[in-house]
């Protein structure tokens, strides 16, 4: 799985007009399935993920997590982190089916939810708009497969 994780103030995604999913301070979650990918790989990134040590301690460093600062995910699915770029047009089909994405998707949230992290969501699939106030900025990019 492949993940884009972004430091937040606060994050929220619309969908057609209407608030799907809003936190305050916490992870904007951009994740993504790829072909071959199981719950393993959706374990491995919720841990990974929440233990993350990026906010700001009191000396200013980052040295605390998500669940340290008691802050919440917005995670949204985004096949097109598997995007294969090696022409102009990019291409998806390292991704995993809809179905199987779906799936993982959703364990992946109840996963960042059994971290003890409250959590918020897009809709899979649907056409989607993100607003952020990235803190820092911090953005992160994780892979399971690195």
């Amino acid at each position: 799985m492949r993940a884009i994780v972004q430091r937040v103030a606060r994050a929220k995604v619309t969908v057609d007009g209407a608030v799907a999913g809003e936190i305050g301070a916490g992870l904007l979650i951009l994740v993504c399935a790829m072909q071959g990918d199981t719950g393993a790989e959706a374990d491995r990134l919720a841990a990974k993920i929440a233990k993350l040590r990026i906010f700001r301690d009191e000396a200013g460093k980052m040295n605390r997590s998500v669940r340290d600062i008691g802050g919440a995910a917005l995670i949204v699915s985004q096949f097109t982190l598997a995007a294969d770029l090696r022409g102009n047009r990019p291409g998806f089909s390292t991704a995993a089916a809809p179905d199987e994405g779906k799936r993982l998707y959703e364990y992946f949230t109840a996963r960042m939810q059994a971290e003890g992290l409250p959590t918020a969501n897009g809709i899979f699939g649907a056409d989607m708009a993100v607003e952020l106030v990235n803190d820092g900025p911090v953005t992160i990019w994780v892979d399971t497969a690195a």
